[in-house]
């Protein structure tokens, strides 16, 4: 496409070159600049875009963008291209939607937004639609997939919008049907999203996190911008059982809102839990039936999950039978996943990294098991350390027996983030031990298992590498409990 094209739909403040140049790629990363390329040079938290000019430039950039406040007469390179806009994040997603001949305006588009749940909400989503027929794509935290299969990795919950145009673009050609896109709070405030196009989005609820001074300096700052994914949307979802979201029909009274709760009255409800340590079920309320409903993942939570999925999904024509398929055998990677095993041992990993995660899973779990909670486990380094301690009470407070080990550990000594998470735990009398090798602590807990005890590692959930002193070496927990359960067998037959 012409640069001038890419350009479409924006006012430019100053330019030096020519905008009648082929453009093919785009990016603000310097590194994924190819032959043709059009970069941004964006300031963020710690680096200057403009450092980064002549990495692009080597790489294949035939064109620059930059920020209003660069003088371009300081700019010297031959050949290359060079617009000043105002706006820069905002106007990388046009001229990413332009580059890609806007391809969200080709699909039914998603968005799923929340403090908690969002990423097991797309995944219910994915599958109620696809019991329907429809072929799903579905861009999330932890993969982008169409159908079963996986286009790739992600490292963050929502990616840059030239990602997301591009993935689009690669779901157009592929003949997807709908897309369920994540969309993180600072996605909306970087403007990742602009230029897309939502048919219905699902604020699943709202709590305390990522307040910081680099993230959102208030709680008002945090519900605004997940808040304006529902403005720029046709159609909203929102829980009315939440203290901030049940706010939403009266601030966007011109929406088309439908709403969902238990304790409220909704659209979609819910009512006759039934629990065990790895499923939930209830009868669903909807205007046109009272009928019975299973997620095979446990809690109450999951049942909210839930009700938000079939509340989206009310949207596409599904039918009962397609949301009473969706549910039932359903799992999510890395999210209360249970984990199957020759010996039938239950077996759960968890992304739980917070006090408010922690203290959920365990109290999902610990009423309906009739054996003991093992709860295997440590912290992240280089993060919040006032939690530790806390997260430390809780495991000793909910857990029968906590076992203390690494996780992602990256620059700090596992040893002394266990000794911090220590601290809570020595405010209970629940029962511990420390084995900071992770692979040890799972085999302990395995070996300690009988068929009424549930095991629970909270954690790593989808991380597939454990981070130590700044790197990454692989590890998966799923496979590192099929070998000692191996190993335990052999040993039993061994002494037969």
């Amino acid at each position: 496409m012409i640069l001038r094209d890419v350009l479409k739909n924006i006012d430019i403040i100053d330019k030096k070159g020519n905008l009648d140049i082929e453009i093919t790629n785009i990016s603000s990363d310097s590194r994924l600049i190819e032959k043709n390329g059009l970069f941004f040079a964006i300031t963020g938290y710690k680096l200057k875009g403009t450092d980064f000019i002549e990495s692009a430039v080597k790489n294949g950039a035939t064109a620059v963008v930059v920020e209003k406040d660069v003088d371009l007469n300081s700019l010297d390179y031959n050949d290359i291209t060079f617009i000043k806009l105002d706006n820069i994040r905002k106007n990388l997603a046009i001229c990413s939607c332009n580059l890609y001949d806007n391809p969200s305006k080709k699909l039914k588009i998603i968005g799923v937004t929340g403090t908690k749940g969002k990423t097991t909400s797309t995944y219910m989503i994915k599958s109620i639609l696809e019991k329907h027929g429809y072929k799903v794509g579905l861009v999330g935290s932890i993969e982008t997939l169409i159908g079963d299969k996986q286009l790739k990795i992600n490292d963050r919950t929502t990616g840059e919008s030239y990602e997301i145009q591009k993935t689009l673009d690669t779901m157009v050609k592929e003949n997807v049907d709908i897309v369920v896109l994540e969309v993180s709070s600072q996605a909306m405030k970087l403007d990742r999203v602009v230029g897309c196009d939502f048919d219905v989005s699902l604020f699943t609820n709202l709590s305390e996190d990522h307040i910081s001074p680099n993230e959102h300096p208030t709680m008002e700052d945090y519900f605004n911008a997940k808040l304006s994914l529902l403005k720029i949307s046709k159609n909203c979802v929102v829980n009315v059982d939440n203290e901030y979201t049940k706010k939403i029909p009266s601030l966007l009274p011109d929406k088309n809102i439908v709403t969902f709760g238990v304790e409220n009255k909704a659209d979609f409800m819910a009512k006759d839990f039934e629990y065990t340590n790895h499923s939930v079920s209830f009868t669903l309320i909807t205007k046109d039936y009272e009928k019975n409903v299973e997620v095979s993942i446990p809690g109450k939570y999951m049942a909210y999950n839930a009700l938000g999925a079939i509340a989206i999904c009310s949207f596409f024509d599904v039918t009962y039978e397609d949301i009473k398929n969706g549910l039932n055998h359903f799992s999510v990677f890395g999210r209360s996943e249970m984990v199957p095993n020759k010996l039938g041992l239950k077996i759960m990993i968890d992304y739980a990294h917070t006090p408010s995660s922690l203290q959920s899973i365990l109290e999902t779990v610990k009423p309906y098991t009739k054996g003991r909670v093992i709860c295997t486990w440590g912290v992240g380094g280089d993060r919040d350390h006032a939690k530790r301690p806390i997260m430390g009470e809780i495991s000793g407070r909910l857990a029968d027996f906590t076992i203390l080990t690494c996780d992602q550990a990256r620059t700090e000594d596992p040893a002394k983030i266990a000794a911090d998470i220590e601290v809570g735990l020595k405010k209970t009398n629940g029962k511990y031990k420390i084995i900071i090798n992770r692979t040890e602590a799972i085999r302990y807990a395995i070996h300690m298992m009988n068929k009424d005890d549930i095991l629970v590692l909270p954690g790593l959930g989808n991380d597939l590498y454990i981070e130590y002193m700044g790197v990454k070496h692989p590890y998966n927990e799923r496979t590192v409990i099929k070998d000692i359960i191996d190993e335990m067998i052999k040993e039993k037959e061994a002494k037969k």
